[in-house]
């Protein structure tokens, strides 16, 4: 059993620039890219279901052309709402090599940090329809039966949506890194 002084957080002071959800905003580091704009969404909940409403979520992608470069920083952070929600406005990243003369299908790394963990846990999104999907190095690891919670759902043009679950039977799959 996790005491207070074993967990981790609270993180209210790492998001203090509510501004950084916007990956494009104005006046930041990415205002005026080119490429298709794009909303990731989703909802955090527990192991017991619970909406997670005081969690940290961040985001890493590469640029619209799949590099990680100056150009382009593919960084942003936001906390959950009361229910539980994050919201993150972005381009669309490119397919990304990989090891082996591989080619990554476009993802975002995502990383959450929240009450009860005691290090913050990481998993990716993936997009629903996406050819590369199929061939994806990461993806062909985990079981055809948990992809699932790795893929984005459209709900809107432009808009993607993927819950994730910190524990439990429909658990996302986080990555060991």
């Amino acid at each position: 059993m996790a005491t207070a002084h074993q967990t981790a957080g609270p993180y209210w002071h790492m998001i203090d620039f509510p501004a950084w959800a916007d990956v494009l905003r104005e006046g930041g580091p990415n205002a005026g890219a080119q490429g298709e704009r794009i909303v990731i969404e989703g909802t955090i909940t527990d192991g017991d279901g619970a909406l997670v409403t005081d969690a940290m979520v961040e985001i890493w992608h590469a640029d619209p052309a799949g590099r990680y470069d100056a150009e382009f920083q593919g960084f942003g952070r936001c906390a959950t709402n009361a229910e539980g929600r994050f919201r993150f406005t972005t381009l669309k990243p490119g397919p990304v090599p990989g090891r082996g003369n591989t080619l990554q299908a476009p993802h975002v790394q995502i990383a959450i940090f929240a009450r009860g963990l005691l290090s913050h846990v990481t998993t990716r999104l993936y997009f629903a329809g996406e050819p590369l999907n199929e061939a994806d190095p990461l993806l062909a690891l985990v079981p055809a039966e948990r992809r699932a919670t790795l893929i984005a759902e459209p709900t809107a043009p432009g808009t993607w949506q993927l819950d994730i679950r910190l524990r439990g039977g429909a658990e996302t799959v986080f990555l060991d890194i």
